[in-house]
C-alpha cells in the first residue's frame, strides 16, 4: 500500500496575502480614525504642508444653532468636505472653516418656550447665547463624525463679538454708500414671531379663505350718473369690490379701477352696481341677481368719484369715503373688476394711496403686531383679525352691504418657521434700497443702483448647475426694497437714537455706530443693551432721544461674514486673486436666501460679489421623491445611519447622487451604496494582498523595463485619472464613483486583474515578470487610494496605513502616471475586443458542461492580417491574456474563434491543461513551466 502523501505545491504559491480585512466594520473603527485626526492635528497639518501655495476658500453657509442634524444637513457639509479635499488633493491649500448662524427668531422661539414670552432683553440676550453655544457643541460632534475636516478648533459664530461688531460696520458702511433708509411700508408681518419678515422668511401653503363681494354706496349719484352718460340714477348705485382678506375690509381707504378698463353700470334688484364689463355675468351669478347694463365707460372716466365705506351708517367710526384712484394692476380677470385699498395691508394699494397723496400719518394701520385689532377700533375692537373675520362677514350682511361670500382654497404666504400665514402690515422699517432713492447720511455713495451692481456681480459668477444663474437672477430682477430691521432682542442692534418728537437720527449717529461696534467688540450684544442713552449722547440730548431696540435680521448677520470672517475673524487677505470666496455652497433655496443677502451686501459695499462660483444642491428625498420629513417619517436620522452603516456609507451616497437635482435616499438605495462600497473595498484588498511582499524603495521597476500589458494598464490608469480629476474639476462626483466602479469592475476585475493572477501567484518571488505586476498594483493602489480619499475618506485612511509613507493620505497629492501611450492604449482595446469573443465561444462549452475553466479549453484564432499580426505580437504570453492552456493563430479573412476542449493534462500547481505535464520524474504532476520556476531560472515573460 502506497503511503506516499500527494506534495501540497498550494504552499509554493505566491498567495495573496493583507491585514486589510474584508469587512470594513466602519460603525465601530471610524471614530478611531477620527481621533487619531484630531491627535495629529491633521487640519494644522494640512495648512503648514500648503503654505505658499495657491489658495481655495470655500465659505461655509453657516447652518442655523438650533435643532438635532438631518440628512440635507449631512449632504451639505459632505459636498463641501469633498470638494476642499479635492482641492488640497490637487495641492492648493484649501482651506475649510465651518461656522453657525447663532441670532435670530428660531431662539428666541425656543427661549420663549422654555421660560415664556415675558423675559427681558437682557435675559433673552443670555439664554440665547447660551443656547446656541449648547447647540453648536452638539451639531459640531456629528458634522466630525461624518469625516468633515476643517477648523473645528476655531470655527465662526456669528455671535462672536467681532463678528456682531464686523456686521455693525458693514451696516454703517451701508449707509455710507447710501443705501439705508427709514419708511413707512407693508412688510410680510408673521404674528408669531411679532416682526417683519424678509422675501427669504416666506413660504407658499395652501389657506382657507373666506371670499366676499361688498357693495359701496356712491356718495354722489349725480356724478357717477354723468360719468356714465346718463342725466340721472333712479335708484341707489353701489360700486362692488371682491376680496379674500375680509379682515381689510375695516380699514378700507380707496377703491382702485383700471384706466383702461371698460366698466358696466348693471341694474339689479339691489340697486344699481358697477362692475368690470367683462365680469358682469359671472359676479351676478354669484350675486345670485338677475340684471342688465344700462350702460358703460372707460374707467379712466371714474377715476376721482367718491363712495361711502360700507360700514357708513353702522358706526360713527366709519363715516368715511373711499376715492376711486387709478391703478393697472386692477384687472378684469378675476373678482368684480374693483380693488378696494386698504393700503397698510398691501404694497400696491400702499403706492397708489401714497402716489394719489395720502399721507403716511393718515393710512389706517389697526392691526397690532399681535394680530388683533388695536382695543379703541370701532366695533372690532380687540379681536384677533382670524377670528374676526366670520364678525365682519356677518356686520356687513346686516348692514345690507354683502352680495355674496364663499370659502377657497387658494395658494398664500406663511412665515417659514412657524408655519402661520403672514400679512402685508405697514409698519416703520429701516430698509436698503434697490434702486434710485436717497438714503440717510450718504458720504461716498455708489455709482449706481444696488440692482444693477447685483445684476452685473450674477454676470461675473460661475454656477454649478448653471441653472442657478437664471434663478438667482431673475429674484434679483424683481425683488423690492429689502426690509431689514426686526423687533427683536437677539440679535445685531441698528444701533440709532431717534428724535423723540420728529423721528429723526441724531446728527452724530455715524459716530454712535463706531462707538457701538467698539463697544460690542469687547462685550458683545449684551454690553450695547447695557449702555444708556445719557452714556451715548450726555445728560442734555438723553432728553431728546430714545435708544432704538430694532436689531438686523439674521440674514444680514449670515450675508455680512464675508467682510468680517474672511477678511477679520478668518483672514483671507493672501488670497492671490482677492477677497473674495472660490466658493459658496448650500442648497437651492439660498438663491432667496444667504446667495441673495450675500450678493446685495457686498455689491452695496465692494461692488461685486463675495464669491466667484455659485454651487447648489437638491433636497434630500425618499424613493418616491417625497421630502425627508420627521412628520412622515421618511427621513435618514444621521446618528441612527452612522450606528447602522458608517458615516463611510453616507458619504459614498452623497458622492453617488446627482446633487444638481433632489437626493433619494432609503434603506433599498443604501443597500445599493453599501453593495458598490463592497466593490470598491474588494479591489482595494486584491490590490494590497497582492503587493503585500512588495517594497517599491527596493522593488520597483522602471517604467520602461515593466512587462507590456503592465505599462498598459497605468497607461489607461493615467487616462483614467485624467477623467477623474476634469471630474472634479467641475465639482462633479457621482460620474467618478459610477466610473470607478466600473474601472473596478471591468478594467481590473474583468481582465487584468484576471489575467494578472497566474504571473502573480506562479512565477518567482522576486523574479522580474512578478515585480513588474507588482509595480503596476503599487501604482495602481496610490492613484486609487488618492481618487476616492475625496468622498471614502475613512477607507483611504486605512488603505494609506499599509501602503502610504506620510501620516494621512490627506497630506498627499494627486498621483502622478508616466504620459499614456495612445498606440499602446488602441492595441489593448482591440486585444479585449477580440478576448470578449474568445470568452463567448468558451462560454458556449462551458454551457454545455464540456469545461468548467476557461484554461479547460483549446483556442484557434482565424484573423485578418492586422488582427494576426497584432496577437501575435503577444508571442506566447496570448494564452495567459486569454486564460486559455493553448491559442493558435490562422491567418483569414475575417474574425473567428474555435473553441475546444484540451486532452492534455492539468498541472497541479498552476492548473494549465499542457503536453509536458509529467515530464519531471520528481515532480509528475507538475507542468515544465511551473518546474522551471520552482527550480529552475524561471520562466520568461514579455507581455502578460
Amino acid at each position: 500500500m502506497n503511503t506516499e502523501t500527494k506534495p501540497d505545491y498550494r504552499k509554493t504559491l505566491n498567495l495573496p496575502d493583507t491585514p486589510f480585512p474584508m469587512r470594513g466594520d466602519l460603525p465601530k473603527r471610524e471614530p478611531g480614525w477620527l481621533k487619531e485626526w484630531e491627535d495629529m492635528g491633521l487640519y494644522k497639518r494640512l495648512r503648514q504642508a500648503r503654505a505658499g501655495r495657491e489658495k481655495f476658500i470655500l465659505h461655509d453657509g453657516p447652518p442655523y444653532a438650533n435643532g438635532q442634524l438631518h440628512a440635507g444637513h449631512a449632504v451639505n457639509k459632505i459636498l463641501k468636505d469633498m470638494i476642499v479635499k479635492t482641492r488640497q488633493l490637487k495641492g492648493m491649500d484649501a482651506h475649510y472653516v465651518p461656522g453657525w448662524d447663532c441670532h435670530g427668531l428660531p431662539i428666541e422661539n425656543q427661549i420663549e418656550k422654555l421660560y415664556g414670552r415675558k423675559l427681558s432683553r437682557d435675559e433673552m440676550q443670555a439664554k440665547g447665547r447660551a443656547y446656541a453655544t449648547e447647540q453648536i457643541a452638539l451639531q459640531m460632534e456629528d458634522f466630525k463624525r461624518v469625516g468633515v475636516l476643517g477648523e473645528w478648533d476655531n470655527p465662526y459664530k456669528t455671535m462672536n463679538k467681532a463678528n456682531e461688531a464686523g456686521e455693525l460696520r458693514v451696516f454703517k458702511r451701508l449707509i455710507e454708500r447710501g443705501f439705508v433708509y427709514r419708511g413707512l411700508k407693508p412688510v410680510y408681518w408673521c404674528f408669531d414671531c411679532a416682526s417683519a419678515l424678509a422675501e427669504a422668511e416666506i413660504e407658499y401653503q395652501d389657506k382657507k379663505s373666506n371670499t366676499v363681494d361688498v357693495a359701496f354706496e356712491a356718495a354722489d349719484p349725480a356724478k357717477l350718473a354723468a360719468a356714465f352718460g346718463l342725466k340721472q340714477l333712479d335708484k341707489p348705485a353701489f360700486v362692488v369690490i371682491w376680496t379674500t382678506t375680509a379682515w381689510t375690509i375695516p380699514a378700507n381707504q380707496a377703491l382702485n379701477l383700471g384706466p383702461h378698463l371698460e366698466y358696466a353700470l348693471v341694474d339689479t334688484p339691489k340697486g344699481l352696481l358697477v362692475l368690470a364689463k367683462a365680469r358682469v355675468e359671472d359676479s351676478l351669478k354669484r350675486f345670485g341677481l338677475e340684471g342688465h347694463v344700462v350702460a358703460t365707460a372707460m374707467g379712466d372716466k371714474l377715476g376721482g368719484l367718491e363712495f361711502k365705506h360700507p360700514l357708513y351708517d353702522v358706526n360713527e367710526g366709519y363715516k368715511r369715503l373711499a376715492p376711486v384712484y387709478l391703478a393697472d394692476y386692477a384687472t378684469d380677470t378675476d373678482g368684480t373688476g374693483i380693488v378696494h385699498s386698504a393700503p397698510a395691508y398691501g404694497i400696491e394699494d400702499f403706492n397708489s394711496c401714497v402716489s394719489h397723496g395720502l399721507a403716511h400719518a393718515d393710512i389706517l394701520n389697526p392691526v397690532q403686531g399681535g394680530g388683533s385689532y388695536a382695543a379703541d377700533f370701532p366695533l372690532f375692537g380687540g379681536l384677533d383679525i382670524w377670528k374676526a373675520v366670520p364678525v365682519i362677514i356677518k356686520t356687513l350682511d346686516e348692514a345690507g352691504r354683502l352680495l355674496a361670500t364663499s370659502t377657497i382654497t387658494h395658494s398664500y404666504p406663511h412665515c417659514w418657521r412657524h408655519k402661520s400665514p403672514v400679512i402685508y402690515r405697514a409698519a416703520s422699517q429701516w430698509f436698503v434700497r434697490m434702486d434710485e432713492g436717497e438714503g440717510v447720511f450718504t458720504k461716498d455713495k455708489a455709482p449706481e443702483t444696488l440692482r444693477t451692481t447685483a445684476l452685473r456681480a450674477i454676470e461675473d459668477t460661475a454656477f454649478f448647475p448653471p441653472s442657478g444663474k437664471t434663478r438667482l437672477r431673475d429674484m434679483i430682477s424683481g425683488r423690492p426694497d429689502w426690509v431689514i430691521s426686526r423687533q427683536r432682542a437677539w440679535g445685531v442692534p441698528i444701533a440709532f437714537f431717534l428724535h423723540k418728537e420728529t423721528d429723526e437720527l441724531h446728527p452724530r449717529t455715524m459716530e454712535i455706530l463706531d462707538q457701538a461696534a467698539d463697544i460690542i467688540d469687547q462685550g458683545g450684544i449684551e454690553a450695547w443693551s447695557r449702555v444708556t442713552a445719557e452714556e451715548i449722547l450726555g445728560d442734555e440730548d438723553a432728553k431728546l432721544y430714545t435708544k432704538g431696540n430694532d436689531i438686523l435680521e439674521v440674514w444680514f448677520d449670515s450675508g455680512s461674514t464675508f467682510a468680517h470672517v474672511l477678511c477679520g475673524t478668518h483672514p483671507n487677505e493672501h488670497h492671490t486673486s482677492g477677497p473674495e470666496a472660490d466658493m459658496y455652497l448650500e442648497g437651492h433655496d439660498q438663491h432667496r436666501g444667504w446667495f441673495h443677502s450675500s450678493l446685495l451686501l457686498a455689491s452695496a459695499i465692494r461692488g461685486r460679489a463675495p464669491y466667484r462660483s455659485l454651487l447648489t444642491h437638491g433636497f434630500t428625498v425618499d424613493a418616491q421623491g417625497r421630502k425627508m420629513s420627521k412628520s412622515l417619517g421618511n427621513g435618514i436620522n444621521l446618528q441612527e445611519a452612522n450606528k447602522k452603516w458608517g458615516a463611510e456609507i453616507l458619504r459614498l451616497w452623497v458622492a453617488a447622487s446627482d446633487y444638481s437635482g433632489d437626493i433619494a435616499g432609503d434603506d433599498k438605495i443604501m443597500a445599493r451604496v453599501i453593495d458598490a462600497y463592497r466593490r470598491i473595498r474588494n479591489t482595494l484588498r486584491f490590490l494590497l494582498a497582492n503587493t503585500n511582499d512588495f517594497d517599491a524603495a527596493k522593488d520597483r521597476v522602471p517604467f520602461d523595463q515593466l512587462l507590456e500589458i503592465d505599462r498598459w494598464m497605468l497607461g489607461r490608469a493615467a487616462e483614467f485619472q485624467k477623467e477623474v480629476l476634469e471630474h472634479y474639476e467641475a465639482y462633479e462626483f457621482h460620474p467618478v464613483v459610477a466610473k470607478l466602479q466600473l474601472f473596478c469592475s471591468e478594467d481590473l476585475g474583468g481582465f487584468y486583474l484576471d489575467v494578472l493572477k497566474d504571473r502573480l501567484y506562479t512565477t518567482a518571488p522576486g523574479s522580474l515578470a512578478r515585480r513588474s505586476a507588482q509595480t503596476a498594483l503599487w501604482q495602481l493602489t496610490q492613484a486609487m487610494v488618492r481618487w476616492m480619499a475625496p468622498f471614502l475618506s475613512f477607507t483611504a485612511e486605512e488603505t494609506w496605513k499599509l501602503v502610504g509613507n506620510s501620516d494621512s493620505i490627506f497630506l498627499e497629492e494627486f498621483w502622478t502616471f508616466n504620459d499614456a501611450d495612445k498606440a499602446l492604449l488602441d492595441k489593448w482595446a482591440r486585444i479585449r475586443q477580440i478576448r470578449e469573443l474568445v470568452n463567448k465561444d468558451i462560454e458556449a462549452l462551458r454551457s454545455q458542461g464540456a469545461v468548467g475553466s476557461s484554461l479547460q479549453a483549446n483556442v484557434v484564432i482565424t484573423a485578418p492580417a492586422a488582427d494576426h499580426a497584432l496577437l501575435s505580437s503577444l508571442g506566447d504570453d496570448l494564452k495567459f491574456v486569454f486564460i486559455t492552456s493553448a491559442v493558435a493563430l490562422v491567418v483569414g479573412d475575417a474574425l473567428s474563434v474555435a473553441a475546444s476542449v484540451s486532452s492534455d493534462a492539468k498541472c497541479d500547481r498552476c492548473w494549465h491543461y499542457v503536453p509536458d505535464v509529467g515530464q519531471h520524474a520528481e515532480h509528475p504532476a507538475l507542468c515544465g513551466r511551473c518546474i522551471s520556476n520552482l527550480f529552475g531560472s524561471g520562466e520568461s515573460r514579455l507581455v502578460a
